[in-house]
């Protein structure tokens, strides 16, 4: 799970009561209160006027920065941070907010170094596992992510967010009985967040549990019926245990929410090849093949659809759109064998055969026997 990150800043200033009424006139002063109320136009202003008459006071530029992040200009943030560095070279926080901006911007091995260099100075800077982790993740550094949010843990052991994204991890690395554990901590800690127990049904699916997914699924829309990723989900918990019919019932509602992506319409018309509805099932992946023209299983399915209405010249066509995309499936080639066999084309269908067997298909030698000798 990919999150931007924005830093904050608390502040407190314990200053006699003779001076407050001016300290609170001040520049630095207004900059802080308007950072502190997300007024981040009026911070930078603020903070830029007081940065013209005290140079070399690395906060405020450090500061602007956060100010500047937090509206998206990255490099006029970083440029912020580089002058409070140059002016503390050991200014740990500095090294957390530029690489917070340089993982903003995606440069995750430049905010990898800059979080290194705050956790060298800082060693118990938990924001700083945490960003390092984030990057990790976006290079494909799973382990490494996986060590810096067992850090940031360790730091902070009530971080819900860091047991979630540790479960992401582990979910990724395929250790799903240890992501469970994480998502159940995080919601132990945190339960507002619907995402974790979708995330969490996820996991419990990929471990045979379906009935304890369809619960988290259940949970999650409760919470959130919004998400057309949540319906299609537990329409695959409700393929699973053969409930087509409540399946179909979700994947319409997550194509309500959202009519864009391809996958759906295709499981869509798997449910409702299984309820033998084959023109609705044909139709669902002629769609499903208009947003992604080069997906195979999108046509070996259709494919499968037609022979099943002995459409058989139609199912060929479509096998063979399926093998110019990816020519190295068995499958795809006993399926086409068999559908020109069905229409009377055994020579062909017979070559087909023997080349699902040459690349590995099982249990075919039946079927060469019974149409090819």
């Amino acid at each position: 799970m990919k999150i931007p990150i924005y830093s904050a800043v608390c502040l407190i200033f314990l200053l006699g009561a003779t001076f407050f009424a001016a300290a609170q006139e001040s520049p630095v002063q207004k900059a802080r209160q308007a950072l502190e109320e997300e007024r981040y136009e009026d911070a930078i202003g603020y903070f830029t006027t007081h940065i013209s008459s005290n140079p070399r006071d690395k906060e405020a530029y450090n500061e602007r920065g956060i100010a500047r992040n937090a509206m998206a200009n990255f490099y006029g943030a970083i440029g912020d941070y580089n002058y409070a560095l140059e002016l503390d070279p050991e200014f740990a926080e500095a090294y957390i907010n530029r690489g917070d901006a340089k993982f903003n911007l995606g440069d995750d091995e430049g905010a990898i170094e800059d979080y290194t260099r705050s956790i060298d100075l800082t060693p118990d800077a938990g924001d700083a596992y945490i960003g390092r982790a984030f990057a990790r993740y976006n290079l494909d550094d799973l382990q490494g992510a996986y060590f810096d949010f067992s850090k940031a843990i360790e730091l902070d052991p009530e971080n819900a967010d860091a047991y979630f994204n540790r479960a992401v991890i582990r979910a990724e690395l395929e250790e799903f009985v240890g992501a469970v554990d994480d998502y159940t901590k995080s919601i132990s800690l945190d339960d507002s967040d619907a995402d974790v127990y979708s995330f969490r049904g996820v996991a419990h699916y990929n471990l045979g549990e379906v009935e304890k997914a369809m619960a988290d699924y259940n949970k999650a829309i409760e919470m959130d019926n919004q998400d057309p990723l949540k319906y299609e989900n537990r329409a695959l918990a409700y393929s699973a245990l053969e409930e087509y019919q409540k399946a179909l019932e979700d994947y319409n509602r997550s194509i309500e929410l959202y009519d864009e992506d391809p996958d759906v319409y295709n499981l869509r018309g798997v449910i409702h090849y299984n309820l033998e509805n084959h023109e609705e099932a044909i139709a669902d992946y002629t769609k499903a093949i208009e947003l992604d023209e080069t997906n195979p299983v999108y046509y070996d399915n259709r494919a499968l659809s037609k022979a099943a209405l002995e459409d058989y010249s139609g199912a060929v066509r479509d096998y063979s759109y399926s093998i110019e995309l990816y020519p190295s499936d068995p499958e795809t080639f006993l399926q086409r064998g068999l559908a020109k066999i069905a229409m009377g084309d055994k020579y062909d269908g017979c070559l087909d055969l023997n080349t699902a067997k040459e690349l590995g298909a099982e249990e075919i030698d039946d079927l060469l026997k019974e149409h090819c000798n």
